[in-house]
């Protein structure tokens, strides 16, 4: 199952996080989600996995990919 890492916008028509979760939904395809908090320094675990702390962030097995 993919993980999408996103911010806490409360739905999804507001930020790119929701672009890619409803891109996700239309395709089928079945992820989980962990909201971060909106200040980018209170990401470290996005910054583990890519080196920056920006959002979405979409892991599927051992593939992460980011902007």
């Amino acid at each position: 199952m993919a993980i999408l890492y996103r911010c806490k916008a409360p739905t999804d028509r507001v930020c790119r996080c929701g672009v890619v979760a409803r891109r996700l939904q239309r395709a089928g395809i079945s992820y989980s989600e962990v909201r971060v908090p909106f200040l980018k320094r209170q990401r470290p675990e996005v910054f583990e996995l890519t080196g920056q702390r920006w959002v979405p962030v979409l892991i599927n097995g051992e593939d992460v990919v980011h902007d």
